[in-house]
Formats: C-alpha cells, structure tokens, sequence
C-alpha cells in the first residue's frame, strides 16, 4: 500500500462522548496518545483502517510499546479501553482495525495517493524502458530488465483496475456482505471482516467463490461436531480468505450431516445476490 503523509483530526474530537469518558479513568493521557499513534499508523498502511507491518504480519504488544515508547501493561490497557468503546476491532489473528474509518478519514483522497503513487511509477518504468530502447536500438527488447519493466507496468496498471473495481457504491457491497455474513457460523470480528471482504472484492473475488467457502467450511464443522467455541472467527475467516482452503471432508457418514441441506442454504443465498 502506498503510504501517506497525512490523516485528519477533527478540531472537537475532545467533544465527542466517547473521548470524554476515557479521560475519566487512569491512564487517560496515555491512552489517547496511543489512540492518536494507531489512527498515524492506520494511515502509513493506507489499507481502510488496517494497522499491520505485512498483510499476515500484524504488529504485537510488545512492538507497539517499543514504537510507542510506552510500557507494555499500558498499551494492553489502551488497545482493551479503545476495543470496549468500538473505536479498534481486535481481529483474533491480532489484526488491528479502526472502527468506521471511513468516517474519521478521507478515504477517497487515501485512494487517489495509492493511485498517483502507481501512476508515478509506471511513469518511471516507462521512461527506463525507452532509455533502454534508445540505447540498445533494439526494437525487440529482450533483456531481462525490459521485461521485468513491461511485468511491473502490467503490475501497475492491475493495482489501478483493482481500485476501479466492479463499480459497486459502498453501499451496495455492504449488502453483499450482510448476506455471506448471515450465512457464516461465528459472527465474530464483523469489522475485520467486513474490511477484508472490501479487499477481496476489488482483488478480483466473486461472492460466489466466498459463498462456496463458506457453505464448505459449515459441512466441515457439520460432519467434525465442532463446538461454536472452536469455529473460526468471522473476521479471521475473511481476513485469512479461508474460502480457498480445503475443508474436505473426511468422514462422510459424520453425525448431523444428513440433517442440514447445504445445497438449500446455497441456493437461498445465491437467489439473494440475485435479487
């Protein structure tokens, strides 16, 4: 993701309820700095409201308290007070999100950085290749360095399509979602999930594809008696994209199987995206 330099601050967020109750318990001060730091940290990912170092790499306790400069205890009792009030959802693989980021920041200006910044980029790669071109005086570039310029232009130019995906208003994709997310067992880390599921719609999945996942992974918990204590998170579910895993199952004859009719439960949710 391409990194900003920037995030936006209302000038009354010490007005707003929330924020005026947290400075009524121990520790107030630090945990809004370390609220302020996440919303800075939100913003270098550029990743709508996901704090992360690698996509499958989100940072640990004790990370933030040494990028923080402050006591581990204190930046559990921050992420725990921040999680209770609904302003970070806590995904169960450690993900970090910001609540409604959408409404604390400019998402579209956020959009248009990462585009100019591919822009630039294949602007770049362009110029190598004609300076390659004009040296060589070799039409047909063969090099490997010409082809790798032509990989990362084709590159640039699916991070661009990925950011004009399907056309589909915001609005119209949380409806999308509501369905699969009425369809999925543990309806936990819904932010994180709902976030993830934003992500995999403009990387090129279908609903369909999640569907599927998802009615495979019940027939999986089905015919395995698994305990709703034991199932996977939503949010994990999503932001793992656990609908490409093989749930195979390996008992057919499992107890309960026979009972449920999933390929109903499909069909109800296809007609649904249908409507």
């Amino acid at each position: 993701m391409a990194e900003i330099s920037w995030i936006k601050l209302k000038t009354t967020m010490f007005d707003d309820e929330k924020i005026r109750l947290i400075q009524a318990i121990p520790e107030s001060d630090a945990i809004l700095v370390i609220w302020i730091r996440l919303l800075v940290l939100a913003g270098k990912t550029n990743d709508d409201g996901l704090i992360y170092i690698q996509r499958n790499m989100p940072y640990t306790d004790e990370m933030l308290a040494t990028l923080f400069d402050k006591p581990v205890n204190t930046i559990r009792l921050a992420l725990t007070t921040l999680g209770n009030f609904n302003m970070i959802d806590l995904g169960q693989d450690g993900m970090i999100a910001i609540t409604n980021w959408e409404k604390h920041q400019n998402v579209e200006g956020m959009d248009k950085v990462r585009l100019q910044a591919a822009k630039r980029n294949r602007e770049y790669r362009e110029r190598k290749k004609q300076q390659t071109l004009s040296i060589s005086h070799d039409v047909s570039v063969t090099s490997r360095d010409g082809t790798d310029i032509d990989k990362d232009i084709d590159k640039e130019k699916d991070i661009v399509q990925k950011h004009q995906h399907s056309g589909k208003s915001a609005k119209a994709l949380e409806t999308d979602f509501e369905k699969l997310w009425k369809l999925y067992p543990n309806k936990k880390g819904k932010q994180v999930a709902l976030k993830a599921y934003k992500k995999a719609i403009k990387d090129g999945v279908s609903n369909k594809q999640i569907q599927d996942g998802i009615v495979a992974y019940k027939k999986y918990l089905t015919a395995n008696g698994t305990e709703q204590q034991y199932m996977m998170h939503g949010g994990t579910f999503f932001n793992q994209r656990s609908w490409d895993d093989d749930w195979s199952i390996n008992t057919p004859t499992a107890s309960g199987f026979d009972n449920y009719d999933f390929e109903a439960q499909q069909r109800k949710v296809a007609e649904q995206f249908e409507q």
